[in-house]
């Protein structure tokens, strides 16, 4: 049996590529602030603020403006592979960012998504308690460059519905190379990584995967074979490679080795 966010921050908002929301508020330094109050005001730590912002001292200037970001909310029907094929990242660093050893994510819960080409970083934290980051925009600390990096929302929605669609799609689908295997078979217990049965249901649709491509849970339709749950794991099973379970030794046999399309259905 098988073993086995600096955020594009602008005056405005950020948009993630998945359906949920992140957004941005815009704070002016007052006359007597510091570091330590607004820290204490939005609930985070001088240290903190002083990292995301890249500052070597304590000192802030009146009329220097932060932004404040807050996280992504992850909603039904998200899972690692969608958001890390949607912000161009690999699972692994998803992971990494956020603490997570398993592949389960919930809705309501906040995620980092840091944008390594634009140096950026998105504060982001698997719990449901808010995150923030704050970015300090002054003038005698950043390049020219960075004050012309506003982009205005409309820009983000400028796509067709149509056009959002086919990419939505086109990101759901992959092409796999699929083989076969069945639970009756000398040695095998025929109990998925899942804990699925499969000598009790002979008849479910069960497909083993590599997690980090197709997170274990995910429904599927598999060309020429079906829907499917991904609810096993195997040695052999890495990148994009599947084996999907068919209980007669000679069909899973017959079934090969081929190369076919499968879409993410949940």
């Amino acid at each position: 049996m098988k073993k086995s966010i600096l955020s594009f921050i602008t005056v405005v908002a950020l948009t993630v590529g998945i359906t949920g929301n992140a957004s941005a508020e815009e704070v002016n330094v007052q006359e007597g602030d510091t570091l330590w109050d607004i820290a204490e005001q939005k609930d985070v730590s001088v240290e903190e603020l002083k990292d995301w912002n890249e500052l070597t001292g304590d000192i802030i200037q009146p009329e220097d403006k932060l932004f404040i970001q807050e996280y992504y909310e992850i909603i039904k029907g998200d899972s690692l592979w969608n958001i890390a094929v949607e912000n161009n990242v690999s699972v692994d660093d998803l992971k990494e960012w956020n603490g997570i050893v398993s592949h389960i994510i919930h809705p309501g819960n906040k995620i980092i998504i840091e944008h390594k080409d634009n140096k950026q970083e998105t504060t982001t934290t698997a719990t449901n308690n808010q995150v923030k980051s704050v970015t300090v925009e002054n003038d005698s600390t950043k390049p020219v460059e960075k004050s012309e990096v506003a982009v205005p929302v409309e820009k983000t929605e400028e796509k067709s519905d149509e056009e959002a669609s086919v990419e939505k799609s086109a990101e759901k689908e992959i092409t796999v190379e699929a083989t076969a295997y069945t639970a009756n078979c000398e040695g095998c217990s025929g109990t998925t990584k899942t804990g699925i049965d499969l000598k009790a249901n002979p008849n479910q649709k069960v497909i083993a995967v590599d997690p980090d491509v197709i997170p274990l849970g995910t429904k599927v339709h598999v060309e020429g074979y079906g829907e499917a749950i991904a609810g096993d794991t195997g040695g052999a099973i890495d990148g994009k490679k599947i084996d999907v379970f068919i209980p007669s030794e000679s069909e899973a046999k017959q079934w090969g080795r081929k190369d076919v399309q499968v879409k993410i259905l949940d």
